[in-house]
């Protein structure tokens, strides 16, 4: 492991002395929103990606640069060694704004770190490919008949394909099943989730409209568990999970000739219409 941490600070600096390649993107919006009964309000957002790859190495920084400073929302490297996968997070992310979305993440605090190292190996056997973590996680996957299967001892379990033109994925995460199916019909693109969500989606790139039933989110409490999911009770642990009244949405997005996206999003939830206009480069 030491060995492999060493040759993984080699490439560090390596990859320092000449970065062959840096891609840079972004994107910008500004969204009013009418806030249905509440005071109506305007937002806007900007973000920045550099991607610099040397070989087999990648650096991704991560920047959100709109308000009085710029922030730092990630900084990653991973590189491959033959069958070694090496990835680093370098940059210690705060879950404040997750906290009151449904399913998100309590907030961490100032004294949790999740910044680390990964170091995995992926050997081919047959039609499967065996991977294992420093953690001592083991994993098999592959690909069988177009049905593409993956198994953890983590008890993650995910089976996905495609069957006679429907799309299907299950999922087992610690015995909690999930599933999704989705299939076009008459040009229509259809998607159902085990959560008894619906989606509708009409028309053609660039010019769509999506209809949307979000069915109800009960609240849970926070499990803590670790990280091996060997707690006794919480295995691996899951985030706290906000009550939700089911309520439903209608987006319709069109690509301007300027080449800006102008989308209009109406949600039953508060009774809101959100315009939103964003470029991507």
């Amino acid at each position: 492991m030491k060995k492999l941490i060493a040759l993984f600070a080699v490439s560090a600096v390596a990859s320092t002395q000449a970065i062959a390649a840096i891609a840079l993107s972004g994107t910008a919006s500004v969204s009013y929103d009418d806030n249905g009964t509440a005071p109506s309000g305007t937002s806007y957002d900007a973000d920045l990606s550099v991607v610099g790859t040397a070989g087999t190495t990648t650096v991704t920084v991560g920047m959100d640069v709109n308000g009085r400073y710029a922030t730092i929302t990630g900084a990653d490297m991973a590189t491959t060694i033959g069958p070694v996968t090496i990835a680093a997070d370098m940059h210690d992310e705060l879950s404040i704004a997750t906290t009151f979305v449904a399913g998100g993440q309590i907030f961490e605090g100032s004294a949790a770190d999740d910044t680390g190292v990964t170091i995995s190996v992926d050997a081919p056997i047959g039609d499967a490919t065996v991977g294992v973590d420093d953690s001592g996680v083991l994993t098999v996957s592959g690909t069988w008949s177009g049905i593409t299967m993956s198994s953890s001892t983590g008890d993650l379990t995910t089976v996905a394909g495609s069957i006679a033109g429907m799309d299907v994925s299950v999922t087992n995460d610690g015995g909690a099943t999930t599933w999704s199916l989705g299939t076009t019909v008459s040009g229509v693109a259809l998607t159902l989730a085990s959560s008894q969500k619906v989606t509708a989606t009409f028309g053609l790139a660039g010019n769509t409209m999506v209809v949307s039933s979000i069915p109800k989110v009960s609240a849970a409490a926070q499990k803590d568990g670790n990280s091996l999911g060997t707690h006794a009770t919480n295995g691996y642990g899951s985030w706290i999970v906000n009550s939700v009244a089911a309520y439903s949405t209608v987006a319709i997005s069109r690509s301007l000739t300027s080449g800006a996206t102008l989308a209009a999003t109406y949600s039953t939830k508060d009774d809101s219409l959100t315009l939103k206009a964003s470029v991507a480069f």
